[in-house]
């Protein structure tokens, strides 16, 4: 069989470098045709990635044992000799921008499955690829650089099933900056500006919904057939709304990706919801972020552990004695106390007592000297029920109890002085109607939120003020809508009211909770189609 001339173009060699002229016969196959072209080359190094890519066909050569004859291979093909796996820029649902290497040889849902084995997301087949929105950058963004998490020194042929190290999978503990990238992976984003939110792309109606079909990549085409170019940037989302075996011990990537995806629908208005359901997602939101922040880096369940113990011992140490580290056992109160379900026009009589809090009741008696002996009664708080009743402006600081007794119940309320002595009395309140003592290691962690409750109240922050634990942006928690239809002054206590019922959830229960709203919404899940 004569023999002929292939032209063939090396990646390695660089830009410049003209092709390679490799004298091949139609019987030859395309192993043998890589041999020549490495033998040519002259180059030592590793080519176990690399394979033939064939220009004007838009196809992979990727079967080393087929002829040239039997791929259609002629004179006439420019080949390309290209590594398979190149760096990808990744858009996740967060917002960053996260570089590593992906294959550009086998089909969308493989290469979405390799990267979701590196980023430790279980269920690749909820998500998929899509071209971003184009953005028109302005003269002075010009030059503007967004953060980026390099982690193309993580291989995809080499990460099989995750092996967990301190909480992380192993391949993210090799370096300060890949113990980063996992912890921005796996922890929600703070809240973000008003102004942020204003440039994003929303769409204005149900034709551009249907937009988004056409920039979600073909599922069983590669990378490279779909004009997808070395370091070109892509989005990672959740395509599929069913999402199953949600199981918060393994998927804390996950987990926290499709909330992150579910917020931003809701602020961007992909999903309509109603102002209360917007005022409740608002809440869980802050919520969501406080206790995010209050995450250490590199924190991990062995250290929790650890911790919980140490509090543990400590407790049996100090023994029973409430009042060694507990300044609120005995202070003076004014105490009324309401028959369940009183009248409106009921006038609270307010008188003032000495209180002593001890294990899950409260004592109180006419004055400090008469502490020493019989109560004039005893308020068990287990089971009963602790509510807020609070106005900054007023200087107001009030507990509601609802206490059970055998009659049925009685409506206790504490008038405090100050919001120091508030959230104190607030929290062993708390903790007392759940059976659990001053000495509780979370005491001190209620106290805290109560307190950052009450500044939430009192911020009057404008719209660039950043989120903190200290103050709240409402601005920053509802869509664009509600922002133009709303003052901060409006917005701010129906987004607190909202807050009290969800501040007590865990991160992950406060998350669940989100999601479980988010997929209740009546547009959930719908997809439109343009048909002609």
């Amino acid at each position: 069989m004569a023999a002929w001339d292939l032209s063939v173009t090396v990646e390695d060699l660089g830009p410049d470098a003209p092709p390679l002229k490799i004298s091949v016969t139609s019987d030859l196959h395309i192993g043998g045709v890589i041999l020549k072209v490495v033998e040519k080359t002259g180059l030592q190094q590793d080519w176990s990635d690399h394979a033939l890519w064939w220009e004007q066909k838009q196809q992979w050569l990727l079967k080393t044992s087929w002829t040239l004859d039997k791929c259609g291979v002629h004179a006439d093909a420019r080949l390309i000799f290209s590594t398979q796996h190149k760096p990808l820029r990744l858009g996740l649902p967060n917002g960053v921008i996260l570089r590593l290497r992906a294959s550009f040889s086998i089909p969308v849902f493989r290469t979405v499955q390799g990267i979701c084995r590196v980023l430790n997301i279980r269920h690749p087949e909820e998500l998929s690829l899509l071209r971003p929105v184009e953005e028109k950058k302005k003269k002075k963004d010009k030059n503007s650089t967004e953060d980026e998490y390099d982690l193309t020194n993580v291989p995809l042929t080499s990460v099989s099933v995750p092996t967990l190290y301190d909480g992380m999978p192993a391949h993210f503990a090799d370096s300060p900056k890949t113990e980063a990238a996992y912890k921005m992976l796996s922890v929600c984003q703070p809240s973000p500006s008003p102004e942020s939110v204003a440039k994003l792309y929303r769409p204005a109606s149900k034709v551009d919904k249907t937009h988004i079909h056409t920039r979600w990549l073909d599922s069983s085409r590669s990378l490279m057939q779909q004009g997808i170019q070395e370091n070109d940037k892509l989005w990672l989302r959740f395509k599929y709304y069913t999402f199953h075996d949600v199981e918060p011990k393994y998927d804390a990537v996950r987990l926290t990706q499709l909330y992150e995806q579910a917020r931003w629908a809701i602020l961007l208005e992909d999903n309509d919801c109603t102002e209360e359901e917007m005022m409740l997602f608002g809440a869980l939101q802050y919520h969501i972020g406080k206790l995010s922040l209050s995450q250490e880096v590199g924190s991990c369940q062995g250290m929790e552990d650890l911790e919980s113990a140490l509090k543990s011992l400590e407790v049996k140490m100090v023994g029973e004695n409430n009042s060694t580290d507990i300044n609120l056992c005995c202070l003076y109160f004014y105490f009324c106390v309401l028959p369940f379900r009183p009248r409106r026009l009921t006038l609270r009589d307010y008188k003032q007592y000495w209180f002593k809090f001890q294990d899950t009741s409260i004592f109180y008696y006419k004055s400090k000297e008469d502490s020493y002996g019989e109560p004039i009664q005893q308020l068990n708080l287990k089971g009963g029920e602790v509510t807020p009743d609070v106005n900054i402006a007023g200087q107001k600081f009030c507990i509601r109890l609802l206490i059970p007794v055998p009659e049925g119940m009685n409506e206790v309320y504490l008038r405090c002085e100050n919001e120091k002595q508030y959230a104190e009395w607030m929290a062993a309140c708390k903790l007392a109607s759940k059976g659990l003592t001053l000495l509780d290691s979370s005491y001190r962690t209620e106290v805290k939120n109560i307190q950052t409750f009450l500044s939430m109240q009192r911020s009057n922050s404008s719209a660039s003020t950043p989120q903190t634990d200290e103050s709240i942006n409402t601005q920053s928690l509802v869509s664009p809508r509600y922002n133009k239809k709303y003052k901060v002054k409006q917005l701010t206590p129906r987004i607190l009211e909202a807050y009290q019922n969800v501040a007590d959830l865990s991160l992950t229960a406060a998350i669940l909770k989100f999601l479980q709203i988010w997929q209740s919404l009546p547009d959930f899940g719908i997809s439109y189609f343009m048909v002609r």
